[in-house]
């Protein structure tokens, strides 16, 4: 048997189901999505071995945090080519700043896609411990410089927040965050009320805010849906507040100021056609005392966020200076138009987080 032989005949036999299956696709709106699925857990996979490998050899030159960039770019070129799907950046210009919290809307895995099309150089992740233990992908994180969090543990709370951000202006990156805690995926334009982990790190370290807002893409991409397409990603400017000067009582109105921000691009840059916010808050945003106790809007992905224990549950065994306590405040409510109204019998709880694997 010639060598053209051993090529060519198992190539055959893979060419007929891989026909059926494109014809199918063509056709079954659910085999597409099946497909497309399959296509962007491979292509993560591998972007994330190539990011694994490249982290050596950029590290040797001193551009270990440039990893991410390197496979984001990779993998936007390899999926959006299989699905079809574009990303067109507006307000490049803002995503120069160096150090500096990035802020983006988490709506579904998909987001991965549009970090792609424009994560900034020099700038790291922050995930949950677990994703650590995830083959090729947690090694990869690890690699990255990736910044963990561990939500288990209520030991240390806010004074990790510093500790990330006297790391990040040593290096002079910047770190990527979802705040919403997890990912919004809607036919109408909201975003979750914004866990505070990351204003706690802007303020404690007197880091910029710079948001990110991708377009609300549900008419592209949701569950057991996924068409070409393209959708729009804008960067805002950064936050003009000197946050060397704000302390830890300034978060929430912060946390508020930049969602409101944020929530303004989004239904600016989304189809206008879309359905209305619902008048009352969804079930999909009111939060347990639960989900409160354990999440922190800090990015999982690429698809999970993290929580900070309250500063009643830490308070105790962390000094006065880390943590300040504060007089009781009304608990959120989103109203349709992103606004935050306050009810008058409950408190409001401010998260701690805790890091482990922070980079050396």
């Amino acid at each position: 048997m010639s060598f053209v032989s051993l090529i060519v005949k198992p190539l055959a036999y893979l060419g007929l189901p891989a026909y059926l299956i494109h014809r199918l696709s063509q056709t079954s709106p659910l085999v597409r999505y099946y497909v497309r699925v399959i296509s962007y857990v491979c292509s993560l996979g591998f972007c994330s071995a190539v990011g694994f490998c490249a982290a050596l050899p950029l590290s040797l030159v001193g551009r270990r945090y440039d990893v991410n960039f390197v496979v984001a770019r990779t993998f936007y070129a390899i999926f959006s080519r299989l699905s079809g799907i574009q990303v067109v950046v507006d307000g490049e210009e803002h995503l120069q700043v160096r150090p500096c919290v990035f802020l983006g809307n988490h709506q579904t895995m998909l987001d991965v896609l549009y970090l792609g099309s424009m994560f900034p150089v020099a700038t790291r992740m922050m995930a949950k411990t677990s994703l650590k233990y995830v083959p090729i992908f947690g090694q990869f994180m690890q690699a990255a410089g990736a910044v963990f969090i561990d939500r288990g543990n209520n030991a240390v709370a806010v004074r990790s927040l510093q500790a990330a951000g006297d790391d990040i202006k040593r290096c002079h990156t910047s770190i990527w965050v979802f705040p919403e805690g997890t990912r919004t995926s809607r036919p109408y334009h909201d975003m979750r009320p914004f866990k505070k982990g990351a204003f706690h790190l802007a303020i404690q370290a007197g880091l910029p805010i710079v948001p990110v807002v991708a377009e609300n893409y549900w008419n592209i991409y949701h569950k057991g849906h996924c068409n070409p397409g393209t959708f729009r990603v804008r960067g805002a400017s950064a936050s003009p507040q000197p946050h060397m000067c704000l302390t830890t009582a300034d978060v929430g109105d912060l946390a508020t100021r930049v969602r409101e921000q944020m929530l303004q691009v989004l239904r600016e840059i989304s189809d206008p056609n879309a359905p209305p916010t619902p008048a009352t808050p969804s079930e999909a945003f009111s939060m347990s005392k639960s989900e409160k106790d354990i999440s922190v809007g800090v990015q999982s992905t690429p698809e999970e966020t993290i929580a900070l224990p309250s500063t009643r549950d830490v308070a105790v065994s962390q000094p006065r200076d880390v943590i300040n306590e504060r007089p009781a405040t009304p608990q959120s409510e989103v109203t349709s138009e992103g606004s935050v109204r306050r009810s008058e019998n409950d408190t409001e709880e401010e998260e701690g987080m805790v890091l482990v694997g922070r980079p050396r």
